[in-house]
C-alpha cells in the first residue's frame, strides 16, 4: 500500500469540482498525485523502485484530466525495439539509425482515452541485458500491465520469451495484464519467426498478442489502447467484449487475406 508521506511530504487532500468518480472507480483507492518530473526522460539504475508506486484507481489532480491510471512495463530481450515503441507510441517518431542502449530503468507518461474513459499510462523501458535483469525485477511487483517483446528477425528473442514469461511469474502480480508483441513486422524479407508462432505461443499462455512495427507505427496505438481497456474492464468487469484485440492487419496479411475483423 502507499504511503503518501513515505517521499517526507505532507499531501493534501484535493476535491475534483465538477468532476464525477466513474461508478467502476469508486471502489478503488486513491492515488498519489504525479509531479512534474514524472514526464521528464531519466535513468533510473536503483535496487528498490522509486516513486510513485500508484495503485490503480481514480487521480484527483484536476489539471491532468484523467479518470485512472497504470504503469506498464516494456520487457524483452536487448535490442527488440523497446525504447522505439515508446517514443513511437509517446512522441509519434522513430528513432532510426544506432543509438544507445537502454540502461536501467526509463519511463515516459501519456494519456489514451478508451471506451470515454481517460487513462494515464505510465510506461517504463527497462535494460534488456542479462546484468540489469536484478534492477528490473524490483520493478515487477509494481506493474499493472507488462508488454513482452520480440524481434521476429531475430529467432533468439523469440526463444528467449519463455524466460521472461518465467521470470513475470515469479516476480509479478498475479493479475497483471500481459501481452505479447512480435516488433519489427515490417521487415518481411528478414522474417525469422513467423507469425503463427508467435500466435501459438500466445495461446499457450493465454496472453494477447499482437505483430507491430515501431517503425512504421504499425499496432502501437492498438496494444497500448489494449492494455488500457484491459485494466479498465479488470476494474469494471461487465463487458468482456472490452477485452477484444483490435489489431491492424499487416501488409503481408492486406495483400493475401481479407482484413482481419
Amino acid at each position: 500500500m502507499w504511503n503518501p508521506n513515505s517521499d517526507g511530504r505532507q499531501m493534501e487532500k484535493r476535491v475534483v469540482v465538477g468532476r464525477v468518480r466513474p461508478t467502476w472507480a469508486r471502489n478503488l483507492p486513491d492515488a498519489r498525485d504525479d509531479d512534474d518530473k514524472n514526464d521528464q526522460e531519466g535513468v533510473m539504475p536503483h535496487s528498490e523502485p522509486p516513486s510513485p508506486t500508484e495503485p490503480w484507481g481514480q487521480q484527483a489532480k484536476q489539471e491532468d484530466k484523467y479518470d485512472a491510471f497504470g504503469k506498464v512495463m516494456l520487457l524483452g530481450d536487448s535490442g527488440v525495439g523497446k525504447t522505439c515503441m515508446l517514443v513511437r507510441f509517446r512522441d509519434g517518431t522513430f528513432l532510426a539509425g544506432n543509438y544507445i542502449s537502454t540502461v536501467g530503468i526509463d519511463f515516459r507518461n501519456k494519456i489514451v482515452t478508451v471506451d470515454g474513459i481517460k487513462v494515464k499510462l505510465q510506461i517504463w523501458d527497462t535494460a534488456g541485458q542479462e546484468r540489469f535483469r536484478s534492477v528490473t525485477h524490483a520493478y515487477y511487483r509494481d506493474a499493472h500491465a507488462l508488454l513482452l517483446l520480440y524481434d521476429v528477425t531475430n529467432k533468439t528473442s523469440f526463444d528467449n520469451i519463455r524466460a521472461w514469461l518465467g521470470e513475470i511469474r515469479e516476480y509479478a502480480q498475479d493479475d497483471v495484464v500481459i501481452m505479447l508483441l512480435g516488433n519489427k513486422s515490417d521487415s518481411g524479407l528478414e522474417r525469422a519467426v513467423r507469425r503463427e508462432e508467435g500466435q501459438r505461443l500466445a495461446r499457450e499462455y493465454q496472453v494477447a498478442f499482437m505483430e507491430t512495427s515501431a517503425k512504421t507505427g504499425l499496432n502501437v496505438e492498438a496494444a497500448f489502447a489494449h492494455v488500457a481497456r484491459s485494466l479498465v474492464a479488470k476494474a469494471n468487469p461487465v463487458d468482456p467484449s472490452r477485452l477484444a484485440v483490435r489489431a491492424q492487419p499487416s501488409q503481408e496479411q492486406r495483400s493475401s487475406c481479407p482484413p482481419c475483423s
